[in-house]
């Protein structure tokens, strides 16, 4: 199945002459989903005021920029569709249907590979990815209830938590078969690799660690205890030190990816999720799932120093002005 964006979802020029206009207008966009509502706020990150919300697909979770940064991808897991806006303004330019459950998506380092975890379908899609096209290449049965996607350096594996079988999976982006599944601890979610392409870290939501998995031997080497609800990842840039959100524990902690110990905690409440980092690395952007808001740390001080109100259940953050991931 291939599948293309067509003139009848948009016209391109139109459209993408509009979202060049607004991008001016919206330096500095902060792009959250509110996957309770349907909806998108656009943010204006200095002043962090909503500049506005609008409606996309069902559930919007997870999104992320295609490898060459045209595009941020937004994935609408109960509308079977993926929304490419441009990442500056945040404003939408192409829309890409019959895309099954979309629940995380990930492109692979070699920017080959497009896989997207169906959550509610308990199964993995593999799309070849040419530019703005998608063919599918296979359906891989990945019960139960797949999650969250992190990759091999050489894009020849990736690996899948399995968050109601207490699973992580790997497959192979070969001969795109599942090679194994290995059991770790409670409801692993968020799923990072080291910078060494050494270890698999994987966010235990159903308890309150970080688990550390040899993927190569397929063994548990150890667990870092953050907080209850362990659940996502994002790096601060440097290359060796990677913030944990923990949904339960309200709170946000910092581990070392070289020692593999936990640093310190931040507070932050109301069910902290998915998170971004300004460029500079002194403002992790939080958002806060229970409470229907947007939390601004003060990475230096450690602490909350402003909370934007969004949409219900806001989960992916984003903002093209950002600190590396690695």
């Amino acid at each position: 199945m291939k599948v293309k964006f067509g003139s009848a979802i948009f016209a391109h020029a139109l459209c993408w002459a509009l979202a060049l206009a607004t991008s001016a207008a919206y330096a500095g966009v902060v792009v959250v989903l509110n996957s309770g509502d349907a909806s998108v706020s656009l943010i204006d990150q200095e002043s962090r005021k909503e500049l506005r919300r609008y409606e996309v697909g069902k559930e919007p979770h997870h999104l992320m920029t295609t490898p060459d940064g045209s595009f941020l991808v937004v994935a609408n897991a109960a509308g079977n569709d993926l929304m490419f806006l441009d990442p500056k303004s945040g404003e939408v330019v192409r829309r890409l249907r019959g895309i099954p459950d979309p629940y995380q998506i990930g492109y692979s380092p070699d920017k080959n590979w497009f896989i997207s975890a169906g959550n509610r379908l308990n199964r993995v899609d593999v799309y070849a990815a040419r530019g703005a096209e998608l063919t599918l290449v296979k359906s891989i049965a990945a019960a139960k209830t797949p999650s969250h996607i992190a990759f091999s350096a050489d894009s020849r594996l990736a690996f899948v938590t399995l968050q109601d079988s207490d699973e992580v999976a790997a497959i192979s982006l070969t001969n795109h078969t599942l090679l194994w599944k290995m059991k770790v601890g409670a409801m692993p979610a968020g799923l990072w690799m080291t910078p060494d392409d050494k270890h698999l870290l994987v966010g235990l939501t159903g308890a309150d660690s970080v688990e550390v998995i040899n993927w190569r031997t397929q063994q548990s080497v150890k667990r870092i205890k953050t907080g209850k609800g362990a659940h996502n990842f994002r790096p601060l840039g440097d290359g060796r030190h990677l913030f944990v959100s923990n949904r339960v524990e309200n709170s946000v902690s910092v581990i070392d990816q070289i020692s593999l110990e936990k640093k310190y905690d931040i507070a932050v409440p109301g069910g902290p999720d998915c998170m971004e980092l300004s460029a500079d690395g002194t403002q992790l952007w939080v958002t806060q799932r229970w409470i229907k808001q947007v939390a601004v740390i003060d990475v230096p001080q450690r602490k909350v120093v402003h909370t934007v109100k969004v949409g219900r259940s806001p989960h992916g953050i984003f903002f093209s002005n950002s600190a590396p991931w690695k």
